[in-house]
């Protein structure tokens, strides 16, 4: 139980408790008004927060505002990885690289995104989400440019800039969801909210591989990374306005609330596991170092769960893990690996098989954003009315179908039959699959640590994307033949595909478990109900 006072200076209304649930936090008075103090105390960490009960701004427009800014960030995050992907073979000219190189300019970006982004939400909890996506945007801004400045060097420094770039993102997008989830009390509102954050991705991504097609044709590519350097400092400015502040945070931070070794673990063994799955394809299985990255980063999450399972404050608390969360990663991870591998190889075969432009191969692409808003809009009236369950079946079936269309349409096939209807189809996975999942962990954990509910999310989505496509890499490698013909491309890049459609397929097989699972648990809580109010019904007769 968690005793709760109004703060001085407030209206004082009778001191009351509340229940930590394991679904939300509520209290018994629900006015956004009202300033709470909130005392904690488990074991050895205390902390105090001031908290506004709701979040929300007080009018309209300014909840507006605040929404816009803040899924700025997944907008944002999305258009890092289009603008490297559209003019890849441009850059890859500047840099004299070889085929199997450019995957790295993806797979770096969403590697830094999908691991750090643990670390970074954990420290949204700590020092307060406003002030953590502010730093976020500074971050992304600097490494921006740094990414430009490269063009004067090499591909190694242009690949270790985007894996600092993506670090920017990965402070961005937890604390983003976490401002969310902290303003809305689930329900319909919440739903709708998280929707078009979601919404926000394939418009994104579209929003980036424009502007970086235009400056990689019509002038320089660096300038894509420059413009998005000055955007950065603009949020990062429209932040201070658009965001409440993060009130009377006061902590007493130790090793042992901060998971220290955990951290320590987790991200250097995600960041090793990763880099060998796709610094194999390019150097071979057979170098020693790959597989030798690959053991080490293997005994680092087992360390990292035993760490886990017996620290006071976890960077993961796995007790919280319900069923439907499990399942929902379970889909998430599977589904948005094939998505990666979807957007990659599309786009590959657009512009290596079929000779198009960046440019043309963006305007083909841009019905991704219209059906992404779509999707998003359907999402957000859904989840209020069916069981999360099956709308992660539905996303799963999206990205199955999108992922088939592509792995077996001809290459000289017009764009207009089976690759447009897969941009079209594509989306309703994305944007149905992500806010299901971010709402089913947002409501299953209490406000505090919203910050490590937003992360998992994230971080499966992201991880699975760059890790996705060194299977996918591997599987190229070894069946293209050196890439001498397009003939043998074409047998590599199918061979990428058939991954994707393998892993999307993983995804429905996940979520048609989960729906079982959750039909079978809905009909026990039924079952269980009826049971009591017989009982209650027994007791009170005469």
């Amino acid at each position: 139980m968690i005793g709760l006072a109004a703060s001085p200076g407030t209206e004082v209304l009778p001191t009351c408790s509340i229940l930590m649930t394991g679904t939300s936090t509520r209290a018994a008075n629900n006015s956004s008004r009202m300033r709470w103090k909130l005392s904690a105390h488990e074991g050895s960490y205390s902390t105090t927060l001031t908290r506004m009960s709701r979040r929300i701004p007080s009018n309209l427009p300014r909840e507006v505002a605040f929404v816009a800014t803040v899924c700025m960030a997944q907008l944002l995050t999305q258009s890092g990885l289009g603008q490297a992907i559209a003019p890849l073979h441009i850059i890859g000219a500047s840099f004299d690289s070889t085929p199997a190189q450019l995957s790295w300019c993806a797979a770096a970006y969403s590697l830094t995104v999908g691991t750090f982004i643990l670390f970074a939400g954990r420290l949204g909890d700590l020092f307060g989400h406003r002030r953590m996506f502010m730093i976020g945007w500074t971050w992304y801004g600097l490494w921006s440019v740094i990414a430009g400045v490269s063009v004067y060097s090499g591909q190694i420094l242009f690949d270790i800039a985007r894996a600092f770039q993506g670090i920017g993102p990965a402070i961005l997008l937890p604390n983003s969801i976490a401002l969310l989830g902290r303003a809305y009390e689930p329900g319909p509102r919440k739903d709708m909210v998280f929707s078009i954050f979601g919404a926000t991705a394939p418009g994104g991504f579209v929003f980036g591989a424009v502007f970086s097609s235009l400056f990689a044709e019509l002038a320089w590519w660096p300038w894509a990374y420059w413009t998005m350097a000055i955007v950065c400092v603009f949020l990062a400015g429209l932040s201070l306005i658009t965001i409440p502040k993060d009130e009377g945070i006061e902590h007493h931070i130790s090793s042992d609330m901060f998971d220290i070794y955990g951290t320590i673990t987790g991200v250097s063994g995600l960041v090793l596991f990763n880099f060998a799955w796709n610094q194999g394809p390019l150097v071979g299985w057979t170098d020693p170092y790959t597989y030798i990255l690959l053991i080490v980063g293997v005994l680092l999450l087992g360390l990292f769960a035993f760490i886990e399972t017996r620290s006071a404050h976890p960077l993961i608390d796995l007790k919280a893990f319900s069923t439907d969360t499990l399942f929902s990663l379970a889909c998430i991870s599977a589904g948005w690996g094939s998505f990666g591998i979807w957007v990659y190889y599309t786009w590959q075969l657009m512009e290596v098989l079929r000779g198009y432009t960046p440019l043309l191969a963006t305007a083909y692409f841009c019905p991704v954003a219209i059906s992404g808003i779509c999707a998003a809009i359907t999402t957000g009236f859904v989840l209020s009315r069916i069981p999360p369950s099956y709308v992660m079946c539905i996303s799963m079936s999206s990205f199955m179908v999108g992922s088939i269309l592509v792995a077996t349409a001809p290459v000289k096939q017009t764009f207009w039959i089976q690759t447009f209807i897969a941009v079209l189809i594509m989306p309703w996975g994305m944007d149905m699959s992500f806010p299901s999942g971010t709402i089913i962990l947002s409501n299953s954990m209490p406000r505090h640590q919203q910050g490590m509910a937003a992360s998992i999310v994230n971080t499966v989505v992201n991880y699975s994307i760059s890790l996705a496509l060194g299977f996918a890499g591997t599987a190229e490698s070894y069946t293209n033949n050196g890439g001498k013909t397009n003939a043998d491309i074409l047998t590599g890049f199918r061979s990428a595909q058939y991954v994707g459609v393998g892993l999307s397929g993983l995804g429905v097989v996940a979520s048609l478990l989960f729906l079982v699972t959750h039909h079978r648990g809905g009909r026990r809580r039924d079952s269980e109900d009826r049971r009591e109010r017989k009982q209650t019904l027994q007791a009170g007769d005469p």
